[in-house]
């Protein structure tokens, strides 16, 4: 586990009321963040959820290549099966329990299409990518942000 920053376009704040540009996720999207590793024991991930207090990260290989996405829904099915063969919570791998085929969203995608693919598919977050690459992660919290900075006639 650790806490990786990437980089990413991040929007200046502007005094002017009009937006030239369409407002991108890598305007809000979180950079620094925990991530996780596929041998990691689910234990450390739920620990790390409750020290940085957080419900996912995304995983990373070796290399740094996004490879699942381990959230606290993830850790349910541990918790639950740990209580049906009555057996403490093990050191299981983060790659047992982790989401394999996750949704990614591209670096210049509006907030507003973002908003559609998190209504559609009920995600709590999407990491974002750049060239096949990892550079953030947005969430559903900051596309409301997002939208609570705009006024209704600068949408785009």
């Amino acid at each position: 586990m650790g806490i990786k920053s990437f980089m990413g376009r991040r929007a200046k704040e502007s005094s002017k009321k009009e937006y030239d540009a369409p407002i991108l996720v890598t305007d809000y999207m979180s950079q620094k963040l925990v991530t996780f590793h596929p041998e990691q024991s689910i234990l450390e991930v739920m620990e790390a959820f409750a020290k940085h207090r957080i419900s996912g990260g995304p995983v990373l290989d070796d290399n740094g290549f996004l490879v699942g996405i381990i959230s606290e829904a993830d850790c349910m099915k541990q918790i639950s099966e740990s209580r049906y063969f009555n057996q403490p919570i093990l050191e299981k791998n983060v790659e047992r329990y982790m989401t394999r085929d996750v949704e990614t969203i591209p670096h210049d995608m509006t907030i507003f299409d973002a908003a559609g693919v998190f209504h559609k598919n009920n995600r709590r977050r999407l990491p974002v990518m750049e060239n096949g690459l990892l550079i953030g992660q947005i969430s559903r919290k900051d596309i409301v942000i997002a939208a609570l900075k705009l006024s209704g006639e600068n949408w785009k």
